[in-house]
């Protein structure tokens, strides 16, 4: 965490000092907006946040409740997700509270008597290791609560709008603010009267029921739901041995659980069986009482019992998987012609049953991909065109959750002896593991992600795919880090230059191309404004072959150790040794040549390039920079 480097800080350093529009933030909503977020679950608090970081931009969030959200439907926190909190600053505290998934426990049928169930195997939720991050299950409003407080903390001071309900849109094309909102006060003295906003950009992150998604003509299509589940976080008594432990439960005459502990010890979901939905229900089932939810789950867990004391939470949902064809507002035959102004997130535009954990983390991922490219395209760092890359890249994310979880609900609705093979469940668990951790997300090529040209120089880091960490040395503390938990959620571009095996300060690939990234007019640093740090866009790391030891501060080039602040400190924290116990270029197949890896401010590998690749580099960046060109590099 950097800090000071505006003169000494004895407050919290998380909270960054206000500016732009957080310096005299307005208490009420304004007539006019830069962006308007409609719905602060997930994926509307992260987009919101991202923004936070943008002092220029002005966004609001509204929210038809009267105050925060007090227990929320999801739970499971996936890797990827943690991993993005730690952008966020805040997994360290978030993992502190909640309930750690390590292994996941498979009940079946007694062999010897199916009216009763055994543990018939066990399997360990990160097998591969494929994150250093772990499993987590947390109150989605905690998850909440932690991007409100960073967005208070943010430059930009922002905080939801509790109490607006919207009601419709328009795009009118006209004017600065082209698109017309009209939002009804749900709480407070003026409970009803509407109001217009005005704003250039709208995000609808309100859920299954979206209105926004209604408003510009977008409908969810799929499968019909046919099969129920009672959901319920619950306080009991139970002689279920593994009431603490992830469970898969399938009964012998009494259907299916799926049961997940909750963070705090006590507390547990269970996801109830309720079986098949008939075609003339009508949505009878979801009038099924809690009573019956507990009388069902004692049937599937016989022999053993559950004496349900409290009941924090409740639902009962039918199965489906619905999507929508686009995530703007660009009818296709208009694609390329004008670029969108309004976009929907999360349940919003992609629904499927809540089993697979993927609900929450999908959504969060939506709300970071199209936060920053907001924030880059209303501060006049990227073309308008960025934005037609967030319907291309998440619908596809989209649609392969949904395969996925098509998969897995089927497979957890499937009665013992409809398996061919007894172990079916638990393999496609460990098998999978992967996809549902957050890590099989591939965007392809792109204005934003480069072809696989040179893949070959860094082959455990896909274009593409998230920037996966590794250990390495800092050099000026001899601090060992994890590279990739320093890329902040602050905007930035971020260009990893992995040396060749020369020495800092040694002529060669490296020192030219720093050279080239400081001086050159096609340089993308020659686009950062003259009033800002030299790094406020780009944030450039160096990684030495050799450990911290054999690392020369004086002698790494200066565009590794930027000026800071209005004292222009020169910043030491972006130059790295490997560590000799777990060298990041063996573990990450990076050639001893060097290679440069470019990404994006939402973690994704954007480009892998040679050293020597600058005009390859500056055309990269050429398209997704706006022309204007103001920093003069020494």
């Amino acid at each position: 965490m950097q800090f000071h480097h505006h003169g000494y800080v004895s407050g919290d350093p998380r909270a960054q000092a206000p500016a732009g529009v957080g310096i005299e933030r307005l208490s009420e909503l304004p007539d006019e907006v830069d962006v308007l977020i409609v719905g602060s679950g997930p994926a509307g608090m992260l987009t919101a946040a991202q923004l936070s970081q943008f002092p220029g931009v002005t966004t609001r969030i509204v929210e038809r409740r009267p105050g925060r959200l007090a227990i929320g439907q999801a739970d499971g926190i996936q890797a990827r997700s943690v991993e993005t909190f730690q952008a966020f600053g805040f997994a360290e505290q978030i993992t502190a509270e909640a309930y750690r998934i390590t292994e996941m426990a498979f009940w079946k049928p007694d062999p010897a008597d199916h009216s009763k169930i055994v543990r018939s195997a066990r399997a360990v939720d990160d097998p591969a290791g494929i994150s250093e991050f772990p499993h987590l299950i947390v109150n989605q409003a905690r998850v909440l609560d932690y991007f409100a407080e960073f967005m208070a903390n943010s430059p930009a001071r922002m905080r939801p709008d509790y109490g607006y309900e919207f009601v419709g849109l328009e795009v009118t094309g006209e004017g600065e603010y082209p698109v017309t909102v009209t939002l009804a006060r749900t709480s407070g003295p003026d409970e009803g009267r509407e109001r217009v906003v005005r704003a250039k950009y709208v995000v609808g992150a309100d859920g299954a029921r979206s209105k926004v998604r209604s408003a510009i003509g977008c409908t969810l299509a799929g499968d019909q739901a046919n099969h129920a589940w009672g959901v319920m976080d619950v306080l009991a008594v139970t002689d279920f041995p593994d009431i603490r432990l992830k469970c898969a439960i399938q009964s012998g005459e009494g259907g299916s659980i799926l049961l997940i502990p909750r963070e705090g010890g006590h507390l547990f979901r269970m996801y109830v069986d309720l079986g098949e939905v008939a075609a003339d229900d009508h949505g009878a089932v979801r009038k099924t009482t809690i009573e019956q939810i507990i009388a069902k789950a004692n049937d599937i867990l016989r022999p053993y019992t559950l004496d349900v004391r409290n009941v924090a939470w409740h639902s009962v949902y039918e199965v489906g998987h619905r999507l929508t064809d686009r995530f703007d507002d660009v009818l296709p035959e208009e694609r390329g012609t004008r670029s969108p102004r309004v976009f929907i997130t999360g349940d919003a535009c992609h629904t499927h049953s809540a089993k697979a954990g993927q609900g929450m983390n999908v959504s969060m991922q939506d709300g970071f991909n199209i936060g920053w490219k907001l924030g880059h395209v209303l501060e006049g760092r990227s073309p308008e065109t960025l934005l037609d890359t967030y319907s291309a890249e998440r619908q596809i994310v989209a649609k392969n959750l949904i395969d996925f979880d098509k998969e897995w609900s089927t497979l957890m609705a499937k009665k013992p002896e409809e398996f061919t093979d007894p172990t079916e469940l638990e393999t496609f668990y460990t098998s999978t593991a992967e996809f549902p951790a957050g890590f099989m997300t591939q965007y392809g090529p792109s204005m934003l992600i480069a072809e696989p040209k040179h893949q070959d120089l860094a082959t455990d880091f896909p274009i593409g795919k998230r920037f996966k960490s590794a250990p390495v040395q800092r050099v000026c503390d001899t601090n060992p880090v994890h590279l990739g938990h320093h890329a902040k959620a602050d905007g930035r571009w971020r260009i990893y230059v992995f040396a060749d095996t020369a020495t800092a300060g040694t002529p060669g690939p490296v020192a030219d191309f720093a050279e080239w990234l400081a001086t050159a007019s096609d340089s993308p640093l020659a686009a950062t404004p003259l009033d800002l740090d030299r790094d406020a866009w780009f944030d450039v790391k160096v990684i030495y072959q050799q450990d911290h030891t054999g690392v020369d501060i004086n002698a790494v080039p200066a565009v590794f150790k930027p000026t800071v602040g209005p004292f222009k400190l020169t910043y030491l924290e972006k130059v790295f040794g490997t560590d000799p116990a777990a060298d990041i270029f063996d573990q990450r197949g990076l050639s001893r040549d060097g290679v440069v890896v470019v990404v994006r401010p939402d973690q994704y590998v954007a480009n892998v390039l040679p050293l020597t690749a600058t005009a390859e580099l500056a055309l990269f960046f050429a398209g997704l920079q706006t022309t204007a060109r103001s920093y003069e590099l020494a």
